[in-house]
């Protein structure tokens, strides 16, 4: 590593500014940084010391999010050899997992870290380092089939329209994973809503054993079809049709112990949601109006990709809530909504998506009217003491 740190200081005047390749300072920069701590310090004015800068948040959040990814990709090789009704053994199933969803990684970080360093060139701004956890985020909710071409449709309208626009990280107002998971899902629905496309091979035509759908719970409750969902355990551990990163709710609840453990995740959010997602499962339990409302409200978070996104997606610190009150208030509206979404509208089996999204909109709105009762509030507390002084 040392010498690799001196060959970077002997070009590194090259890549300043003034310099040969002055105009790659950025992309220089980014490499620089991803290799190394950068060595620059606050010189003066006010600052804040803490060893806690956004790439080791990123790398924090990457760490949380390997257990969900190991286990998805083990999942995508035993359902395929599961629906050929053949026997496998565990390097088998997991290479084959292996095999197919490290494209779908490789496809987004590419196409959204060439997108970030293009618009880091024209701009002159710095490389973010916000795309480590989106890159990986992205192939997490998807389908193990889906068509490498949409990964990077959804990566480049989701980089560019979710985030550039605004201003990059930390400027965005959508969660950047969820909004090509939304493009996807509105702009090819039967690649996204299909039974086919939950299961690594089937939609190519494999022998698939007689009784196999490849459907997943939500698409089975969505349908009216409630005597053939899994048992809670597989629910549980992961063995069950769905995006490959949302299955598995102890590898998800093994990230979340990762974000709580180093304050990277608010658990506010985190219990508020699926306080919300329960409040609303017992409403329906209490008034069914037909099966999908008869459903036990703990068994929502079993399906789809509730506890994911309650864990990955709704904690996100640039497009969740900032105020503490507003958490509370941002993750009970959302996992309601997600129930409320799932359940009343057939045509969106993964209420999660929507929720998340459509909560992301209302963040700055609940923080806005968070701050003006603290202000109201604390008038009138001043007021009150001033009439008392008078008298």
């Amino acid at each position: 590593m040392k010498s690799l740190r001196k060959f970077i200081d002997r070009i590194k005047p090259d890549f300043a500014e003034g310099g040969r390749f002055g105009k790659f300072r950025s992309t220089f920069d980014a490499f620089e940084t991803f290799l190394f701590v950068p060595n620059k310090v606050t010189q003066s004015g006010a600052h804040i010391r803490d060893s806690l800068d956004m790439k080791r948040t990123m790398t924090v959040v990457i760490i949380a999010l390997i257990p969900a990814l190991l286990f998805g990709m083990y999942n995508a090789g035993y359902q395929h050899f599961l629906s050929l009704g053949e026997t496998a053994t565990f390097r088998q199933v997991f290479g084959f997992g292996f095999l197919k969803v490290l494209p779908i990684i490789i496809v987004s970080y590419v196409t959204g870290l060439a997108i970030e360093f293009i618009f880091a060139q024209v701009r002159g701004h710095e490389v973010n380092e916000g795309f480590l956890v989106s890159g990986m985020l992205i192939p997490l909710v998807m389908p193990v089939d889906v068509s490498l071409w949409m990964v990077v449709v959804s990566t480049v309208f989701a980089v560019i329209i979710g985030k550039e626009v605004f201003g990059g990280t930390g400027m965005n107002v959508l969660n950047p994973a969820l909004t090509a998971r939304a493009f996807l899902f509105f702009a090819y629905p039967s690649e996204m809503t299909g039974d086919k496309v939950w299961i690594a091979g089937l939609a190519k035509g494999e022998n698939v054993i007689d009784g196999f759908s490849g459907a997943t719970p939500l698409g089975n409750l969505a349908q009216g079809i409630t005597e053939h969902l899994p048992n809670n355990l597989d629910a549980f551990l992961g063995f069950i049709p769905g995006s490959i990163g949302e299955t598995s709710k102890v590898a998800i609840l093994i990230g979340a112990f990762i974000l709580l453990y180093t304050g990277i995740g608010s658990w506010k959010i985190m219990l508020s949601t699926f306080a919300g997602g329960l409040i609303m499962g017992l409403i329906f339990n209490a008034f069914p109006a037909n099966d999908y409302m008869t459903l036990p409200a703990y068994q929502h978070f079993l399906y789809g990709g509730f506890a994911f996104g309650a864990v990955f997606m709704a904690t996100d610190p640039v497009t969740a809530s900032q105020t503490e009150t507003g958490k509370w208030i941002y993750g009970l509206l959302t996992g309601m909504l997600a129930i409320l979404i799932r359940v009343l509208n057939p045509a969106y089996p993964e209420g999660m998506m929507l929720a998340i999204l459509l909560m992301n909109v209302f963040a700055p709105l609940i923080d806005y009217y968070v701050v003006e009762s603290n202000i109201s509030r604390r008038l009138k507390r001043l007021k009150k003491a001033t009439v008392k002084n008078v008298k």
